[in-house]
This record gives structure tokens, sequence and C-alpha cells, in this order.
């Protein structure tokens, strides 16, 4: 088959091609034609950084964590799927799992669902990773109806999904963006937006809640902005974050009784650490997604497998507008 690997850690230009022997399907496990995959932050670093992130595959490597496509077999103790089922989920690209930068993958099968119906394989390769990791973080923090939300990061990748979430659970949602684009996107997706380049917090705050602060911050941001994280909720309110890798004050959050909640979704695939839960809330996304509830914003440059490093490249920039995905086999 033919892939898309690494040799060596380092720039865009660390990927080649490779043929590669067909996997072969396991117990507990699906072979996937994969059809498309999308590039996340952790993908970056881990081409980057290699050994100095524990989570780095041996090389050489097959990247890509993010996947749809079709199940070409299904090994045995596999009920609920067949030869044929279109399927997305986050399931290899890092320690010894192998990627979805392929055009097969030997995909665990409590990490992934069935795709849903009314997304191509383009827009469901796009949200595994970040949609678990905008799911797991909103309901560990008890979201609720009627709360009022702020989504730091609404436009990026984890902050557009977490910012349709929260509106489809009836949440009040408000999220912080910095250029003219990313305030459009916010808006366009139903939240309210809010400019961190000219309006400070207590601005905000004020305006926006009356002085008393955001019942649930989610911020998608993290390191040094968990300090306006916690200038900007409530008194008992919860934070959820997806970066915490900062030494940071927790005076603020102790004064005012802050829940903080850290989001690391590749545990599971780390540590075969209740898998189940993956697959599970990707079921539970799939019928938010038929339902109307949510939808991923893509990119509008388009990559194929060959040009992988040049998708990392576009993710690097800073130039991307939504999730930029490889596709394997192009749509028509």
């Amino acid at each position: 088959m033919k892939a898309m690997i690494i040799k060596s850690f380092g720039g865009p230009e660390v990927f080649e091609g490779a043929e590669l022997a067909k996997p072969e399907v396991k117990a507990g496990h699906v072979l996937v034609r994969v059809a498309a995959n999308s590039v996340n932050t952790v993908d970056t670093m881990i081409r980057q950084m290699g050994k100095d992130l524990p989570i780095s595959p041996a090389l050489p490597a097959v990247l890509g964590m993010d996947f749809a496509g079709t199940v070409e077999a299904v090994g045995e103790g596999v009920t609920g799927y067949k030869a044929g089922d279109e399927v997305y989920g986050c399931a290899g690209g890092l320690a010894d799992l192998p990627g979805a930068l392929a055009e097969y993958m030997l995909a665990d099968v409590r990490l992934i669902a069935r795709k849903p119906e009314n997304l191509s394989m383009r827009e469901a390769a796009a949200l595994p990773l970040v949609a678990i990791t905008a799911y797991e973080g909103l309901f560990r923090a008890g979201i609720s109806k009627g709360q009022k939300v702020l989504v730091h990061g609404g436009s990026g990748g984890v902050g557009h999904v977490a910012l349709q979430l929260a509106r489809y659970m009836g949440a009040d949602v408000y999220a912080t963006g910095g250029g003219d684009k990313q305030l459009a996107l916010i808006r366009n997706l139903g939240g309210k937006s809010i400019n961190y380049h000219t309006e400070t917090v207590a601005d905000y705050v004020a305006q926006h809640t009356r002085g008393a602060g955001f019942d649930l911050v989610f911020d998608s941001v993290g390191g040094a902005n968990m300090a306006n994280s916690f200038e900007a909720a409530a008194l008992n309110g919860q934070i959820a974050t997806t970066v915490a890798m900062v030494e940071l004050d927790l005076s603020k959050a102790h004064f005012k009784g802050l829940s903080l909640h850290v989001v690391f979704m590749l545990i599971p695939m780390l540590h075969d650490h209740r898998r189940e839960q993956h697959g599970q809330i990707l079921s539970k996304l799939s019928e938010i997604i038929e339902a109307g509830g949510l939808r991923p914003v893509l990119d509008e440059k388009r990559f194929s497998l060959t040009e992988v490093g040049q998708a990392h490249a576009r993710l690097s920039s800073g130039a991307a507008m939504g999730k930029v995905v490889v596709e394997i086999e192009v749509e028509k």
C-alpha cells in the first residue's frame, strides 16, 4: 500500500513516499481503507519534536491520528461493523499505533464509530480529535442549559467545535477571536464574538455578565491565557483547558473557588485506558451532527497524500481557516 512516512524528525520536508505491506486484521480491530486524514497541532509537534515528546512513535513512522474511511475487514470478536461500513475515529499516529497517512489503517474498534451520514469523508476526518476534546471538556465541566459559556479561541480547531456543542446543549455562548475573519466565523457559528485585541477581560465580563463572570470557560488557548480564564470565570465557576503546560499562580482560582479540568484526549490511545469511551463519544457526536448541531469548518486549501508536508506547513503557518485535511482518496 502507498503511505507517507518519516525517517527522521524535523520540518515538513521529512515526509517521503513508501510502499508498505497492507496491515492484517486482528482480533478487536478493523482494517480501514482510509479516505481522508486531518492534521492536528499534536501531529506537527510529533513531527518536529520527536524524542522530546513521550508520545512520539519509533522511526520510521506513519503519522496521522484522525481518519475517515471504509471498513475493509473485521477481526475476531468485532460486532456491529462489517465490510463496507463508513467509519471515523482517532486511532493511531503516536506511540506504537501506526497512523492514517496510508491507504489502509488498522484501528481498534473501541476508538471508532459510524461516520455521520450527512458529512463527507473530508468533513468526518476533520472531527475526531478536536470533537472528542471539546465534548470531554464541556461535560467534565458540567455544561448545562442556560449557562453563560466563554470559549477562548472560538474559531480554532477545538474551539469552533466547543462553541457549537455548547450552543447545542442550550448554553449562551461567547467566544474570543483576534481578527475579522475569526470573529465573523464565531458569529456564523452562533456565538457572540469578543475581540481579545481590543476588549479587556474586565470589559467583556462587565458587558456580558454584569460583572458576575462566566459559569464555564473552555480555554482552547491555555498556557498563560489561563490567567484570563481565571479572571473571566464566575465564583465557583468551571474551567476546562486543553493546554495546561504552564507555571501559573493559582491564587485567583483559589479565592474564586474555581474547578479546573485538564483535557488530554490521547490518554485512551497511549495507555489503553477506557478506549470504549472514545467510541461512545464519537457515536454521540454522530447523532448531534445528523441532528444539525455540529459541522466542521474546513480550510479552503486541499491536499493529497503526497502533499502532506504542505498540509503540515499550512497548519503551522497560522494561515489556515478551519481544519486542514489530507485526502487519500480524492472525493468526486
